[in-house]
């Protein structure tokens, strides 16, 4: 190989100048585009948003309250309506709601057997073989409360997350106005009356999220 051969080895090619010089130019916009660039705290957006929601929810559940306990039935009248024709009965008392009507109802009886919060409220008015439930928190499970008046949708919010969290707020909202001051281990054995909604899944087996609950 002679010096001029060398030369021409140990210098770079126009094709891998073009690479190196195009590879800078890379860097150099994305260091730009970094310095440019704002980064939004997700806990603040997060926050925000549930500041929003528990503003929401704090104003809506009143009236969720007031519409279920003008529409709430008795029980000996709901389980004789379902036991009759569950789909009509579901359909006068309700609120269509996915895989079973919203319905409220007004239960009146002795606090039985709890576990987790959810307790078994034993009356007379139900027939044999119906059991009836409560949930008194601390964790209030379900959207029933959200979806009770049929007047809250999914188009109301930004996203299927959203719309879910308004349901967890309003079941906050409703712990804080109506089961705030309630003594959950002293519970089994009172009288109580409670109105709420349930989702009739299964008609046997009502699950109540409360709107009032009052001890006697």
């Amino acid at each position: 190989m002679n010096t001029r051969t060398a030369a021409m080895s140990a210098k770079p090619s126009r094709k891998g100048r073009g690479s190196i010089l195009m590879a800078g130019a890379v860097v150099v916009l994305l260091a730009v585009m970094a310095w440019d660039t704002k980064v939004m705290p997700i806990e603040a957006d997060a926050e925000g948003e549930g500041s929003k929601l528990a503003q929401f929810a704090e104003e809506t559940f009143p009236e969720i309250r007031d519409d279920v306990e003008a529409r709430a039935v008795g029980v000996g009248e709901l389980a004789s309506a379902l036991d009759e024709d569950r789909s009509a009965a579901g359909e006068r008392y309700g609120v269509p709601a996915g895989i079973g009507p919203i319905i409220p109802v007004t239960v009146s009886g002795v606090v039985g057997e709890g576990s987790s919060g959810t307790y078994v409220i034993e009356t007379d008015a139900a027939p044999g073989d119906l059991t009836i439930r409560v949930q008194t928190g601390p964790a209030i499970n379900g959207t029933v409360l959200r979806d009770a008046t049929g007047e809250i949708e999914f188009g109301q919010f930004k996203n299927q997350i959203e719309y879910q969290n308004a349901g967890a707020a309003l079941n906050d909202a409703m712990k804080a106005q109506v089961l705030a001051g309630l003594d959950r281990e002293a519970l089994e054995g009172k009288n109580v009356t409670v109105t709420g909604v349930f989702q009739l899944i299964n008609p046997a087996n009502w699950l109540i999220t409360p709107v009032a609950f009052d001890v006697q």
